[in-house]
């Protein structure tokens, strides 16, 4: 090898001393690739690749056209074994535009692989397309065809649409192929371009050629799908398409063409699917075209691979057209052994279920699926299940019948057929079998895999809270369910659980007996953990109060079950902060056990939780300094409100015998209703409200798009009622619907404040300077004490909440949350506020004793009639305790009722928070 090097260097040498450029002989192809498979590791590979790289490099910048064809051959390897050859692409459009067909076809082949529609260098092809697509060498304009169809973009085919259609029209049954697949691609890329090729299509029907007739057919089926005018052009030609397939069928034996026995089984099955699409929807068309495929399903030889392909299309056409006897007499004509006849089954089940069939076939196909759960093959157990899932609505009652084989699905060892299952289960809960059904999943909870339990769980919880016979059972399966479960519990399981307790008095001793059994011995299951907690703390005193089963509960054991807790070395942050809670307030219930939760508080109170440290610190304080408050402050809670919940699987009961259309009526006369009863509620007349109020509403609201969307400050429309009916997050401009609204939990809108008299004592304990506030009605919101975990949501500011001075509206409370509160002010601001006017004067002050609130940012929009300024804030960051103002300024030339859009952005505790706040009704511009 060194010898030949040598001898290398020394020819480059004499060709130098002699003025002559000397250039190398490049690797073939093959060399390369024999060298690179030599390779024995992926460095040495490496090696050899990143040095042929950089020859091949060095050559593309000599500009040498003697070894650029093979180079780029190279290269293509080269990108096809994962390496970057994006230098390449310009070398591959000078081989496209040279005039020999290897280098042609090895540029386009660089083309196809490397360039695409998302790289502008491909629009530089088009012009070298265009002129091969119209060379007289065939084989040239192919390799042109074919990169089109692999690299077009939405540009490249306005432009050569015309020119693909021309090429359709060719004698040449070569191009004329390509040409009708490129057609194809076309469309899909631009639907619009698809009516240059109807006049051309409609004569490709009478080729004798297989391949242009297998395309014609494919570019028809693409056309017909995608527009309905070209759907009902073609429908004329079905009886073209019926003599076609009929002669397949009665040709005899073509050598050419011939698959196990049948002529051409690909072009029957592609017929057979434009058969589908054009008679779908037309008795004219499907009466049409009966005869044939009748004639099929007697004549088609189902033991081979070619029939049964053939009768699977043949199948599906016949489930879509508009009669039943050929559905019928797919049901009980086909060969069930094999599974393209399984295949047909599962096909004509769809169209029974999907088309308004007598409620005979219904029970067929029913039976049909209930005939493949028993199959031994997991494929189509899998297909029966996920069938079974689609039409459950259509004929619930037959699909009760095959239930015990749905549950026997659940103890399959297949992941797939066990989901299937499962999600198939819930959707048969009703409250006739909730009993059975809970009991059966329950017993699959306890076995199945974790990626199960977190959804089995939360599915059964909605299913027993709509299906539940008595509480009793209903707070016995929750345990169950919970202790199954484990910590693959949803937090939604815990609080629903919380809220059926806190609603069911009379239970509430039976459910903390069992709660407390089950963490005495085991506390690893956190969310039966967290809610034996959460009892404890609010009902302990029924322990001694009364007793159960001749079991009676001191003070010591409840606080021991509650240290238990604490001590838990692998418990949850959240468990711990439910225990910490429940201790501080059994301080209430039993006052004998103050000065043992001091002790605990004070050792949690240097704990390296923040939030534990926390509340353990303020809990220690409210105990040793404010004992006159704690009566108040931990009191019972009121029973939560439990909203209505629903499966979307699961309707009532009386929807078991209706198909889906009527369903999906009875919901729409529900809905309308619903709106015309809220619409007498709100006063308003239901023949006013048009389709355009939305429109109308949008217009009146120029903000509607800046933070979110809104409920416009107009007369609400149909659809805004409805949004808000049925829970949506749209905050509502009057304060009578959100009173009204509120009845089902769906309002955005701030309570009304009830009255605290100890107000100032709380002032006191967090350190707040009350002279400022001494003159002020102190009110506080119940959810104050009862959002523990911080979890209140900003609310739009409506009627009513602005604060008194001296009996006059003069500030108005706009924000209070993670310890941030924003107070608007009226500003005089030099020449004073009018109705044209408005000065406002933004304070934020920061209520936190140690946290320092960071890059405060207040951004603010008013409608589009409306301009609004916001002056400098003065500072950014708030220490504890600070304050900062910023002034608003709204100039409102046309009077309109002042409404504006805000958004705050701070960092509290590295924490960045956004926050949407809305206001309307200004007290003091009012």
């Amino acid at each position: 090898m060194q010898v030949l090097e040598q001898l290398e260097n020394r020819v480059v040498g004499a060709f130098d001393q002699l003025g002559i450029k000397f250039t190398p002989s490049s690797q073939r192809l093959r060399d390369l690739i024999r060298q690179i498979r030599s390779a024995r590791t992926a460095a040495e590979e490496r090696a050899v690749i990143n040095k042929e790289c950089a020859q091949i490099r060095d050559s593309f910048r000599a500009e040498d056209n003697t070894w650029r064809c093979r180079n780029v051959a190279k290269l293509l390897y080269i990108y096809m074994l994962g390496y970057p050859a994006h230098f390449g692409r310009l070398e591959c459009l000078k081989l496209i535009a040279s005039n020999r067909y290897t280098d042609k076809r090895i540029g386009y082949l660089g083309a196809m692989l490397l360039l695409d529609e998302k790289q502008d260098v491909h629009l530089l092809v088009t012009q070298s397309l265009k002129n091969d697509l119209i060379n007289s060498n065939q084989y040239i304009a192919g390799l042109a065809l074919c990169t089109l169809g692999s690299i077009l973009s939405t540009e490249m085919s306005r432009d050569l649409a015309v020119d693909v259609e021309k090429l359709i029209k060719n004698s040449n049954p070569y191009l004329k192929k390509k040409a009708i697949l490129c057609a194809i691609r076309i469309i899909r890329k631009v639907p619009e371009l698809m009516e240059i090729y109807v006049p051309s299509v409609r004569n490709l029907l009478n080729e004798k050629n297989h391949g242009v007739l297998l395309g014609a057919i494919g570019l028809i089926t693409e056309m017909c799908i995608r527009s309905p005018d070209i759907l009902t052009h073609f429908r004329k030609l079905v009886p073209n398409l019926v003599r076609v397939l009929k002669n397949l069928i009665m040709s005899g034996y073509s050598p050419d063409h011939d698959v196990s026995g049948i002529s051409d089984p690909f072009l029957q099955v592609r017929i057979i699917r434009l058969l589908r699409v054009l008679g779908k929807n037309d008795l004219e068309s499907s009466e049409s075209m009966n005869d044939i495929l009748a004639q099929l399903v007697f004549l088609t030889e189902t033991s081979t691979l070619a029939g049964q392909a053939i009768l699977y299309e043949l199948s599906q056409t016949l489930m879509s057209l508009c009669t039943t006897s050929s559905t019928l007499r797919v049901c009980t004509n086909t060969e069930t052994t094999k599974n393209a006849g399984n295949s047909i089954l599962h096909e004509t089940v769809l169209t029974i279920m999907d088309i308004k069939s007598e409620p005979a076939l219904r029970v067929l196909a029913v039976n049909i699926l209930g005939r493949f759960l028993l199959n031994q093959d997991k494929n189509i157990r899998y297909v029966a299940l996920n069938t079974l899932l689609r039409v459950v609505h259509a004929d619930l009652s037959s699909i009760q019948r095959h239930r015990g084989t749905i549950v026997e699905c659940l103890k399959d060892p297949d992941v797939s057929i066990k989901r299937r299952a499962m999600e198939l289960c819930f959707a048969l809960i009703n409250r006739k079998n909730i009993v059975e059904m809970i009991d059966e999943l329950c017993n699959f909870l306890q076995t199945c895999e974790p990626e199960f339990k977190a959804d089995c769980s939360s599915n059964m919880f909605i299913a027993m809270e709509k299906y539940a016979p008595n509480k009793k059972w209903h707070v016995d399966q929750m345990i169950r369910i919970l202790k199954s479960a484990g910590n693959n519990s949803r937090d939604d399981i815990v609080s629903s659980f919380i809220s059926l307790i806190s609603n069911t008095s009379e239970l509430q001793l039976y459910t903390m007996h069992q709660l407390a059994d089950m963490i005495r011995d085991d506390v690893t299951q956190q969310p039966l953990v967290q809610v034996a907690a959460w009892c404890i703390g609010e009902y302990g005193d029924q322990f001694q109060s009364s007793e159960y089963e001749g079991k009676k509960i001191d003070e010591e054991d409840i606080a021991n079950l509650l240290i238990k807790i604490l001590n838990y070395n692998a418990g949850l942050i959240s468990t711990r902060q439910y225990a910490i809670n429940a201790l501080i307030k059994l301080t209430t219930r039993f006052p004998v056990l103050n000065e043992h939760v001091q002790s605990i508080m004070s050792v949690y109170g240097c704990n390296m939780n923040l939030d534990l440290q926390q509340r353990a610190v303020e809990y220690h304080s409210v105990l040793k300094n404010y004992d006159n408050l704690k009566d108040g402050l931990y009191e019972q809670m009121q029973p939560f409100e439990i909203k209505q919940s629903y499966i979307d699987e699961i309707e009532d009961d009386s929807y078991e015998n209706k198909n889906e259309d009527e369903i999906l009526h009875e919901k729409e006369k529900q809905k309308e209703e619903a709106t015309k009863a809220l619409l007498i509620i709100f006063g308003e007349d239901s023949s006013e409200v048009t389709p355009n109020s939305n429109e109308e509403a949008s217009r009146m609201d120029p903000l509607a798009d800046i933070f979110g969307n809104t409920t416009p400050a107009a007369k609400p429309s149909t659809s805004n009622v409805l949004d808000s009916f049925f829970g949506s997050n749209e905050p509502a401009a009057h304060s009578q619907s959100n009173d009204i609204l509120d009845i089902f939990g769906s309002s955005n809108t701030q309570p009304e404040p009830k009255t605290v008299s100890a107000k100032s004592g709380l002032d006191d304990f967090f350190g707040m300077n009350s002279a400022s506030t001494q003159n002020k009605s102190d009110t506080v919101s119940n959810s104050d004490f009862l959002d523990i975990f911080g979890s209140s949501q900003a609310k739009p500011i409506q009627n009513g909440h602005g604060e008194q001075l001296n009996g006059k509206k003069e500030s108005m409370n706009v924000y209070e949350k993670n310890e941030v509160k924003i107070t608007f002010e009226p500003c005089a601001n030099g020449k004073g506020s009018s109705p044209t006017q408005h000065f406002i004067q933004l304070k934020a002050e920061n209520l936190s004793f140690s946290n320092i609130v960071r890059d405060f940012i207040f951004s603010a929009a008013a409608p589009t009639s409306m301009k609004l300024q916001l002056s400098q804030p003065d500072k950014t960051n708030l220490q504890p305790f600070e304050s900062l103002s910023q002034t608003i300024a709204v100039a409102n030339p046309n009077k309109d009722k002042l409404r504006l859009r805000l958004k705050l952005s701070y960092r509290l505790n590295d924490l960045s928070i956004e926050e949407p706040v809305f206001v309307v009704n200004i007290p003091f511009f009012e």
